[in-house]
């Protein structure tokens, strides 16, 4: 694998398009679109290590982060912009803060949201799961709330299992204060954790693991008849 390791500011596209096997850590901060196109690579954007400054209460990168992403992972030491993960596929994401219409149009992966989120959070979310702390509901994208579109719930014990592993990540990444205070409290602080999950989504999620159990492959054609059912297509 490729390590590279860099300190200052970036500019546009940092860590774009990057494919596995190769992982950008970032000391300092970064413009739009870090990790746009992320193809299975790692980018890590964290404060400078004598930043005096309480990195949840300020912005590491701009705007649109993770746009497009199809997989890797994104540890994000701070704050972004607005349309967080925009598109996203498949990648899975940590960040202590977003803007307006964050995870919109995301039909995969995963986004922990450590820090409070701008309006219109998950507007034509179709896929993939959200974990956000303390959530509110208001920010959440209206007509999704209103028609069921978007389920709120509390995180099972298999999305427990996944949060720590993620926050453990980031704390190593980042040096984050404010997952390491989660983690240290962490039977406590899973219950503030909002997991916000696609209604569809979460039925072909079901039926596959409905097909797993029944001895079934959850890729073959039975099953996806009944994902059809389900979701009404």
């Amino acid at each position: 694998s490729i390590q590279v390791n860099l300190t200052g500011s970036a500019g546009q596209s940092f860590g774009a398009f990057l494919p596995a096997g190769i992982t950008l850590r970032l000391e300092g901060d970064s413009n739009d679109y870090v990790g746009k196109g992320l193809s299975g690579g790692k980018v890590v954007v964290r404060p400078p290590r004598a930043a005096t400054f309480d990195p949840s209460q300020n912005v590491i990168a701009g705007n649109v982060i993770g746009y497009g992403a199809t997989r890797g992972s994104l540890f994000l030491g701070g704050v972004v912009g607005e349309r967080f993960l925009v598109r996203n596929s498949g990648a899975s994401a940590v960040v202590e803060g977003v803007g307006d219409h964050a995870l919109e149009y995301m039909t995969g992966g995963l986004a922990v949201i450590l820090g409070t989120t701008g309006r219109n959070l998950g507007a034509g979310m179709s896929g993939g799961t959200a974990y956000v702390y303390r959530l509110d509901e208001s920010q959440v994208n209206r007509d999704a709330l209103a028609t069921g579109e978007l389920q709120l719930g509390e995180l099972g014990s298999g999305d427990a299992e996944i949060l720590r592993d993620l926050l453990e990540q980031h704390v190593a990444e980042t040096g984050s204060a404010l997952a390491k205070a989660m983690l240290d409290d962490f039977d406590n602080e899973i219950s503030h954790f909002v997991r916000v999950l696609p209604r569809d989504y979460a039925a072909v999620l079901q039926t596959r693991q409905d097909a797993v159990d029944q001895g079934l492959d959850p890729d073959g054609d039975i099953v996806w008849s009944r994902i059809l059912e389900v979701t009404g297509g």
